[in-house]
């Protein structure tokens, strides 16, 4: 059984929420949307190409090009997230 890597399982994650959304949302509410999907999307990206870094280094520059990739990713889903919520906050979604 092939594992599920953590891009794969965002990708997962992000598509079940578009589609319980796709259902009850108005044009700003999917502009809020897009706006954070694509600032997950960047901040993936950003933190893939530190991963990459990481990977042709080795020692304490690899570690610290592994920590920061993990803090460009999770500053990035912070910020979808803060996004996000504010979409449905102004929609009325719990």
């Amino acid at each position: 059984m092939k594992a599920i890597t953590m891009p794969r399982l965002a990708m997962i994650a992000v598509a079940s929420a578009s589609l319980g959304l796709a259902a009850c949302n108005n044009p700003a509410d999917d502009a809020t949307e897009k706006a954070a999907d694509a600032v997950e999307q960047r901040s993936d990206t950003a933190a893939d190409a530190l991963e990459d870094q990481a990977d042709a280094t080795s020692g304490a520059a690899a570690d610290a090009l592994d920590k920061k990739a993990d803090a460009v990713e999770n500053a990035g889903e912070a910020k979808a997230d803060a996004l996000e919520e504010k979409a449905d906050d102004k929609a009325g979604h719990p």
